[in-house]
């Protein structure tokens, strides 16, 4: 691209090689005053003719001409910026006083278009900062790409905590008491780098792999907003149920107005492909809903959260998406952990961390549809209930409305009022539950710490920090030492109907007359598509292709015999493919590398009359012969996956990672995981159990 013969390029490197600059821009719909400030400034007349063909370039026009406006308002001699009180008091900085973001009532997706004609310059020697002048044109094309297809509807469409003005930067704990989101920017990682990046992720929105590897795009990821005043950033309020009992009692206000993204900050919403996708920044830095902590996330749990997110969309299974990973290469934090010759206790028992370490901070960027939770909702409906003349009310329909338009568009589009609607949400939304919760049954998956706040009403899986993947079959299995019994791993239905009674009984206030009996309807026949999705996944599990009496009798038998025979739960499911094949006095030991200990005489007899049952029985439902074998076998293949993030796997992964700067585990399992039903030879030490001594390990086993 170029203008009376002069590149994009050769124009960023001219202003860039002159000094800092400020520009004064606005589009054709919205005026937006915006001011990039370094620490000295003239504007030249060749500066001012660059600047506008660069306007003329990129659709906008100035506000006013830059030789005379900006030029007085910001130099007065070589190498002297204008003070920033002067240029926050003409209305040249963006924000209020002090570091926080740009005004609510500038439209943010204009904005970037501003922030973007100018951010590859060289800033100064800001801490953290990895933007060089000689990128200016990378940067120019990353981030405006993010800044064209942005359209932040939580900002337009939801209200502002009406005290953030009063707080800025709003990164001290404090009480929330309305509104559905506080502005506020990440706090950056110093010497950020980036240690992976989802390409298919990036596709999905839109960005090439080129400007992936950017440092702009490095810099934007790691929380370099002052820098880079592209898109405004929000965290926001939740409420918090625990087995759908509203809880209060850990809130530092004793009122639940304290929880919320305590280190999660959304930082836009793109349009790309037709589909609306949110980025939020995890480990971003302190937000009001903190609660005394330091904003951070380790390189350990982002590892583990990378590599489990983007597994679980291999795997089939509805989550939010990973699009990079970046590390800083000075900031640490000390987080309790567990010592390398920590005693083994017994699998799955709760032990607590025995020694304080100092960890890497890191910041994954996590894309999603929504981050829209069942507490949002909850929140507001409590509120409502508690004060329902003073616009709680509305509040608690705008936040439906919003659930609607982003995760129902379809029913949102309806010429129905809201309680009709939002009833039909509620019923789509049980079967999305259910195919979510059946689908973690399918792959061994517990999410462990399944509160309303962590149950998204879009039906995906989301945070994973307590996650953890079965291995030794036991069905309260959970790897957070917090999680209960009410989260163990085939509890998760149970937990997942008492969002679902969460989720309906906050909607209900809107239902009104009919509220109690539709409430109770609802919660009814979401209770039964729960249990009848679980049901469907284990006939699925062992092969057959619909459901029967044979293949719920199955399970029946079979769970039983799982939990006393010490096996391993992906192990045993993924065998039953060879066990299919081999002859009645073979069978049992195609399932010799499931057990963590040999069966005794008494547990191998059940075995194998467990097994020729089950195989003459998923036989019997096609036509017979070779042709059913091989289609049964093609089914098992589909849904029992060979490769899942086996703890021991992701401790390597970011063992190496910490101790050696070695990401090379990290890409490889990352590889193995877009294919987690093929048999890929070359990964085979993957399926396996893991070594004796490593898996009873604190943090291995369990952790905290």
């Amino acid at each position: 691209m170029a203008v009376d013969g002069v590149s994009l390029r050769t124009m960023y490197r001219q202003l860039a090689d002159s000094g800092p600059c400020v520009m004064i821009v606005e589009d054709s719909s919205n005026c937006i005053f915006g001011a990039f400030l370094s620490e000295g400034l003239r504007l030249s007349t060749c500066n001012v003719k660059l600047l506008s063909m660069l306007s003329t370039m990129l659709g906008v026009r100035l506000k006013a001409p830059l030789s005379t406006r900006a030029s007085s308002s910001c130099a007065s001699r070589s190498g002297a910026g204008a003070p920033r009180s002067q240029l926050r008091s003409m209305g040249l900085l963006m924000g209020p006083p002090g570091t926080g973001p740009p005004s609510s009532g500038s439209s943010g997706s204009r904005l970037c278009v501003a922030a973007g004609l100018l951010s590859g310059f060289s800033l100064g020697k800001r801490r953290g900062s990895t933007l060089r002048a000689t990128e200016t044109a990378e940067s120019l094309e990353c981030l405006n790409r993010l800044a064209k297809e942005s359209d932040q509807s939580w900002l337009d469409q939801l209200s502002p905590d009406p005290e953030t003005d009063l707080h800025v930067p709003n990164t001290d704990p404090r009480e929330v008491k309305s509104g559905h989101y506080v502005e506020v920017w990440p706090t950056p990682l110093p010497d950020p780098k980036l240690v992976i990046y989802s390409q298919e992720v990036a596709d999905m929105l839109g960005i090439p792999e080129d400007e992936v590897r950017s440092d702009s795009f490095t810099a934007f990821f790691s929380g370099q907003r002052r820098e880079i005043p592209v898109l405004r950033s929000w965290c926001t309020p939740y409420a918090l149920a625990i087995m759908g009992q509203r809880m209060v009692s850990n809130c530092p206000f004793g009122n639940g107005n304290g929880y919320g993204d305590g280190r999660a900050i959304s930082v836009g919403e793109l349009l790309a492909h037709g589909q609306r996708f949110e980025l939020q920044l995890k480990g971003a830095g302190r937000t009001p809903f903190c609660r005394g902590g330091d904003g951070r996330a380790v390189l350990r749990s982002s590892i583990r959260e990378f590599l489990a997110s983007e597994a679980m969309h291999h795997l089939g299974v509805e989550t939010t998406r990973a699009l990079s990973l970046v590390v800083s290469g000075s900031e640490t934090v000390r987080r309790p952990w567990y010592a390398d010759n920590g005693p083994a206790g017994s699998l799955y028992s709760s032990r607590e961390p025995n020694t304080m370490v100092n960890e890497p901070c890191a910041i994954t960027t996590r894309v999603a549809p929504s981050f829209l939770r069942v507490g949002h909702v909850d929140l507001f409906a409590r509120r409502a209930a508690a004060s329902p003349g003073e616009g709680s009310a509305a509040e608690l329909e705008q936040i439906v409305e919003h659930a609607l338009f982003r995760e129902y568009p379809d029913i949102a589009q309806r010429a129905e009022p809201l309680p009709e609607r939002a009833v039909a949400m509620l019923e789509a939304f049980a079967d999305r539950l259910a195919a979510l919760v059946s689908g973690w049954l399918r792959v061994g998956f517990c999410q462990g710490n399944f509160n309303s706040d962590n149950c998204l009403v879009g039906g995906r899986t989301m945070d994973y920090g307590p996650f953890g993947f079965i291995d030794r079959y036991d069905p309260l299995f959970a790897k957070w030492t917090g999680s209960g019994e009410h989260y163990g791993f085939l509890n998760q239905p149970q937990a997942a109907m008492a969002n679902y009674h969460t989720l309906v009984t906050s909607v209900a206030v809107l239902l009104k007359e009919q509220a109690k009996e539709e409430a109770v309807r609802l919660i009814e026949a979401g209770a039964q598509k729960i249990r009848a999705a679980v049901l469907d996944v284990f006939t699925k599990k062992l092969g057959f292709a619909s459901s029967s009496e044979a293949a719920v009798e199955l399970w029946k038998e079979l769970e039983p015999l799982l939990r006393k025979s010490k096996i391993d739960y992906t192990i045993f499911w993924r065998q039953l493919i060879p066990v299919l094949d081999a002859g009645v006095e073979d069978q049992l030991g195609h399932l010799d590398r499931a057990f963590y200990e040999p069966p005794n005489e008494e547990l191998r007899q059940e075995w194998d009359a467990w097994l020729q049952k089950w195989a003459a029985a998923v036989l019997s439902e096609g036509e017979g012969g070779d042709g059913a074998r091989q289609q049964v076998a093609s089914r098992l293949s589909a849904v029992n996956p060979k490769y899942v993030p086996r703890e021991w796997m992701l401790v390597e992964a970011y063992t190496k990672a910490e101790k050696e700067g070695d990401y090379t585990v990290v890409q490889e399992l990352y590889e193995l995981f877009k294919r987690p039903y093929d048999e890929q030879p070359a990964y085979e030490r993957y399926y396996s159990r893991g070594p004796d001594d490593v898996v009873s390990r604190g943090g291995v086993a369990y952790m905290t």
